[in-house]
């Protein structure tokens, strides 16, 4: 039984491990490798969505483009992605250009899963690259720290404390211990960036609440996928799912970071 607990570590460990390898590669780029980088995993991500809620069945394979339908959505996603990052002008209606196309394939009663989580999708990687280019590489790190630190900690502190669990409707696995480990370990983590003149004190209110907007980023993964019937996303990493298990959380704080900068100032942070 208590090896059972421990199951899923290799997994976690290597889904940190791609996490952090991806993550970082795309933080050092810049320019058009930048936008084509996070252009090319959205598209990834997008194709993963499409077959989870309509294109993976066959009674598919008769429509328009078959069961390529979910490629040629993620080739659209990708496109209007770099195209909006070249004209942010026009990158609200741009954006829209995937879920546009995609939603009349996509089962009724997921249309607007479809749509919700395809406009995430392309908010994600537009959002990505503003901080990038705004607010600079420590940021990101800022960032891809806060949802790290959070996951590993409330993993070990819900294997080892348990306890009630979070929501357990939807993500079985997950404890109200673990989920306070990583709200605490998010606010030591600003904590220490302000006490080293890395960061404003401001930032230890904030990890907290990037690291509740990526358990629920991870939760809102879940749903979808219990939703669609499946264990993972894909299985475009080999025995540890797709990318959008690994970046569920990243794309949930992404998200929380986005509507915080329209209520309020962002902080500076400087390594």
């Amino acid at each position: 039984m208590a090896g059972s607990k421990w199951s899923d570590l290799t997994r976690r460990v290597v889904s940190a491990a791609v996490l952090l390898f991806i993550g970082v590669q795309l933080a050092l780029s810049s320019g058009l490798a930048l936008w084509a980088g996070v252009a090319l995993f959205m598209a990834l991500t997008f194709w993963e969505l499409a077959r989870m809620t309509g294109w993976r069945g066959p009674a598919r394979i008769h429509t328009p483009f078959g069961r390529f339908r979910p490629m040629v959505l993620a080739v659209v996603a990708g496109l209007s992605l770099f195209a909006a990052l070249g004209l942010p002008e026009f990158a609200p209606l741009i954006l829209l250009l995937p879920i546009v196309a995609g939603l009349p394939g996509a089962v009724p009663k997921d249309r607007a899963t479809y749509a919700i989580f395809g406009g995430a999708i392309m908010a994600v990687g537009y959002e990505l690259v503003h901080l990038r280019e705004e607010y600079g590489l420590p940021f990101i790190l800022w960032l891809m720290g806060v949802v790290i630190l959070s996951d590993v900690l409330g993993y070990f502190a819900g294997r080892m404390i348990g306890g009630p669990k979070f929501w357990p409707a939807v993500s079985p696995k997950k404890t109200w211990s673990g989920t306070l480990a990583g709200w605490i370990g998010a606010a030591l983590f600003g904590a220490i960036l302000w006490q080293a003149g890395l960061a404003d004190w401001v930032l230890i209110l904030l990890s907290p609440v990037v690291a509740l907007a990526g358990q629920l980023g991870d939760i809102a993964e879940s749903w979808l996928k219990r939703r669609a019937g499946v264990k993972d996303s894909s299985n475009l990493i080999p025995g540890h799912g797709g990318f959008m298990d690994r970046f569920d959380a990243v794309s949930g704080a992404v998200l929380a970071v986005m509507l915080l900068s329209w209520i309020m100032g962002l902080p500076q942070v400087g390594f």
